[in-house]
């Protein structure tokens, strides 16, 4: 694994004249984007327009093609398979649709996301479970179902669950589609306060609002192109 320009320059991610394809069909083209530690990025656009492209690019699920694309010190062009999870240990991904373990209380869903990423001691499991739900105004609630929490509750799970690792990158594509408007709000205060702490945030939406209330950097994705 080579050491990547984007780290000796300081950037998280560095992308230039990238294109991304899914299913053969071109989703972006010619590709120039950066992302610097402790930003909080919007990346704008409608259903469609290569959001979730582009953030699934950066975990590797989605393969880029042409120019130069380095995350950390991986080259996204020339990845191998095996180093796949160790790239995804240093994301923090957050869904729309929640994606938690319907069978298994809070403190089970992150148990699991803990032993899977390498966590064998139990006692700092339990200590670092109990941090991130404090982060996110969740402490005593590890016992609860998914089905017993609310959209809200759920979602800031969620986010607890992508700081486990204590990722330098949270992905959070579209995470306030399924929650009401205060709701949401809360979600995007959340994962704004997580990024003036040092973590760089990208945030899929097509909620201007959202943007007009909390002001940060946006990136827009129409016509095949990423534009600022």
């Amino acid at each position: 694994m080579s050491v990547s320009a984007s780290m000796t320059t300081g950037k998280i991610v560095s992308y230039t004249d990238v294109d991304i394809y899914r299913q053969e069909v071109a989703v972006l083209n010619k590709v120039d984007f950066s992302l610097d530690p402790g930003e909080f990025v919007y990346l704008i656009g409608k259903v469609g327009s290569g959001k979730s492209s582009l953030m699934k690019s950066m975990y590797a699920e989605v393969p880029v093609s042409g120019g130069r694309a380095r995350i950390f010190d991986f080259d996204l062009n020339n990845i191998r398979r095996h180093d796949i999870p160790y790239l995804r240990r240093r994301i923090g991904i957050v869904f729309q649709d929640f994606q938690l373990l319907n069978d298994r209380d809070v403190r089970s869903n992150l148990s699991f996301v803990l032993k899977a990423t390498g966590w064998t001691d139990r006692h700092e499991m339990d200590e670092r479970i109990a941090e991130v739900l404090s982060e996110v105004g969740m402490q005593g609630k590890d016992y609860k179902m998914p089905h017993e929490l609310s959209g809200g509750e759920q979602q800031r799970i969620v986010i607890a669950r992508a700081l486990l690792n204590k990722p330098p990158l949270i992905l959070a594509d579209e995470p306030t589609g399924n929650l009401d408007p205060e709701t949401g709000e809360q979600i995007v205060a959340r994962l704004r306060d997580i990024s003036s702490r040092g973590t760089t945030v990208v945030m899929a939406t097509h909620n201007l609002q959202l943007v007009d209330r909390f002001p940060g950097r946006m990136v827009y994705c129409r016509n095949h192109r990423l534009e600022e």
